[in-house]
């Protein structure tokens, strides 16, 4: 795993030591910042099941302001912040170990980020219910991106979400949703 452009490009990243994650592949990844563009710089970015840290320090290398990183496993919490220090990434971000849609302080609707990104484990069985918590925090022109496999289909209105893009790349799809009121 490397990261892909910005100020950390071609960076490497630490992988996991244990079975069970999934990282984001360098290529989906390239695909998923690629279509964002210039949205991720300055944006504040909450990076969920976040596993490696992969896609948070991807947009931090590409200008976002500040990621959020939650994951609820302690070995992921442990690889985030030895991946920050191996990028030598010393502000602008937080790790907080806790299970992402549950925790409550997590939700508080003033919290406003720009960029949500969700990579839940593929056979994660609650995501309906965490896409519904997690859009409250979601700002108005927000965008929320749900990583899942393509033999899943997500609905296209998930509560006040409505689902604009997907992108398949292989096993994975990408689901680009916005914040309707």
């Amino acid at each position: 795993m490397r990261i892909i452009s910005g100020t950390l490009k071609g960076r490497h990243l630490i992988s996991p030591q244990w079975s069970g994650l999934r990282p984001t592949s360098d290529r989906l990844r390239e695909t998923l910042f690629n279509v964002l563009g210039d949205l991720v710089s300055g944006a504040r970015v909450f990076d969920g099941f976040a596993g490696t840290g992969a896609i948070g320090i991807e947009a931090l290398s590409r200008g976002a302001m500040h990621v959020t990183f939650v994951d609820r496993d302690r070995r992921s919490y442990e690889l985030i912040a030895k991946n920050l220090q191996k990028c030598e990434v010393t502000e602008g971000y937080a790790i907080i170990p806790a299970e992402v849609g549950c925790d409550e302080s997590l939700l508080s609707e003033g919290c406003g980020f720009d960029l949500i990104v969700l990579d839940p484990p593929y056979e994660f069985c609650a995501l309906d219910e965490v896409l519904v918590k997690i859009a409250r925090i979601l700002d108005r022109n927000g965008i929320l991106v749900l990583e899942h496999a393509k033999r899943h289909q997500v609905q296209a209105e998930i509560g006040v979400l409505q689902r604009t893009r997907v992108v398949v790349s292989g096993d994975s799809q990408l689901s680009f949703y916005v914040r309707e009121e």
